[in-house]
C-alpha cells in the first residue's frame, strides 16, 4: 500500500485524504489543532465534514515528522498565503524522494509565485516532483462518493501517473498532464470569477449574467494562463471549465457562497464574521490582478472584483463598470 502524508485538515485536504484512503492508500494527517487531530483520530472532521465518518486507514498527529516519516507521497492542503511559513516550519519533514501534491488554488501575495514554484523555492524540492491537482472537486460531493473527475498536473509523467493511481477510485477519475501552469492559473481564478458570480447572483441577476460573466472570466484566466506558459486546451478542461463551473455556480463553494453575500449588501468583514471563513478568491484577486498587470494582461472582472474586496467599491458599480468597457472583438489573436 502506498503510505500518504497530507498536511492540513481542512474541508478538502480530508475529502482527498478520504479519496486516497478509499484507493487503498494508508493515510497520514498533520493538524495544527490537538483537537483536529483527535477528530479525525476518532474517524470523523466535525469542524470542517460534520456528519460524515472517514473510511478506515486515516490517522492523525500533530507532529510532522510523525506523519512526513516514510511517505511516498506528500499532500499540502494548508492556505495558499500560509504555504510559505508552514514549509519554512516543517518542510523537512517531507521525504526527499516523495512525490509533492498541491491541493491549493492561490497566487501568493506580494511574489506572485504559484504554489508550485513557492513549494520548488522553500521546500528545496525539484519541480519534477511537484504535482497540481485540480478539477471541479467540491468536497461535500467528493466525501459522499458522487462521480468526480480532476488533473494531476506534473512536468514529469511518471509523477503524475505514480499520484494518479494512488487516487483512482470507483468515483474519482484522475487524469495526467504536464501543464502545471495551466492548472494553477484555473485554479486560482476561478475563485476569484466565482465571487463575481456569487456577487450577480445576490444582486437578483439571472443565469444570462451569471453565464457570461463564467464565460467572459474564462476568456480573462485563458490570456493570463497563456501569457504565463499554460497550453490554452487546458482552460477548456477540467481544470478550467470544468472547475469553473463547478465554484461559481454551486451553493457548497465558498466563494460563490461569499460573493452571494457580498451581492446582498454585506461587506467583506462583515461576511468574513458571519462565516467565520475567508474565501481564498478574497485572498488572491489582489495577487492575481498583479500578476496580470506585470504581463500586461487584460482581466476586467479580476480587476473589478479587487476592487469590490480591497478598495470598498460597491457591488453594483461593478457591474456597471463591466458593461460600461468599450466594445470588442469576443476572441482575441
Amino acid at each position: 500500500m502506498t503510505r500518504v502524508a497530507v498536511f492540513g485538515t481542512g474541508s478538502w485536504g480530508t475529502a482527498f485524504a478520504s479519496v486516497l484512503a478509499d484507493a487503498g492508500c494508508t493515510v497520514r494527517m498533520w493538524g495544527r489543532r490537538q483537537a483536529s487531530v483527535d477528530q479525525i483520530n476518532a474517524g470523523m472532521n466535525s469542524d470542517y465534514l460534520p456528519g460524515t465518518p472517514l473510511p478506515r486507514g486515516i490517522t492523525a498527529a500533530a507532529d510532522p515528522a510523525e506523519v512526513g516519516d516514510g511517505a511516498e507521497i506528500v499532500v499540502l492542503a494548508v492556505p495558499s498565503q500560509s504555504l510559505r511559513d508552514n514549509l519554512t516550519t516543517w518542510g523537512s519533514a517531507i521525504p526527499a524522494d516523495a512525490a509533492v501534491v498541491s491541493l491549493m488554488k492561490g497566487v501568493e501575495l506580494g511574489t506572485t509565485k504559484r504554489m508550485s514554484e513557492v513549494i520548488t523555492e522553500v521546500g528545496g524540492i525539484e519541480p519534477e516532483r511537484v504535482a497540481v491537482l485540480s478539477g471541479p472537486n467540491l468536497a461535500r460531493e467528493i466525501v459522499a462518493r458522487q462521480p468526480a473527475a480532476s488533473v494531476i498536473a506534473c512536468i514529469d509523467h511518471d509523477t503524475a501517473d505514480r499520484v494518479a493511481e494512488a487516487c483512482h477510485t470507483s468515483y474519482f477519475r484522475p487524469y495526467t498532464s504536464e501543464d502545471v501552469i495551466g492548472a494553477e492559473l484555473g485554479g486560482a481564478t476561478k475563485n476569484v470569477i466565482a465571487l463575481a458570480v456569487g456577487a450577480a447572483e445576490g444582486l437578483g441577476m439571472g443565469d444570462n449574467t451569471k453565464a457570461s460573466i463564467i464565460t467572459r472570466g474564462l476568456a480573462e484566466t485563458t490570456r493570463l494562463g497563456v501569457r504565463l506558459g499554460g497550453d490554452p486546451m487546458t482552460f477548456a478542461g477540467l481544470a478550467g471549465v470544468g472547475d469553473l463551473i463547478a465554484t461559481c455556480m454551486s451553493p457548497l463553494s465558498r466563494n460563490h457562497t461569499f460573493g452571494v453575500q457580498l451581492g446582498q449588501g454585506f461587506t467583506v468583514a462583515e461576511v468574513v464574521a458571519r462565516t467565520r471563513q475567508t474565501a481564498e478568491g478574497v485572498k488572491s484577486c489582489g495577487s492575481i490582478l498583479q500578476l496580470a498587470r506585470d504581463h500586461d494582461v487584460d482581466v476586467p472582472i479580476i480587476e473589478q472584483v479587487n476592487q469590490v474586496v480591497n478598495e470598498g467599491q460597491d457591488v453594483l458599480a461593478m457591474g456597471y463598470a463591466l458593461m460600461a468597457r468599450e466594445r470588442g472583438r469576443e476572441v482575441r489573436h
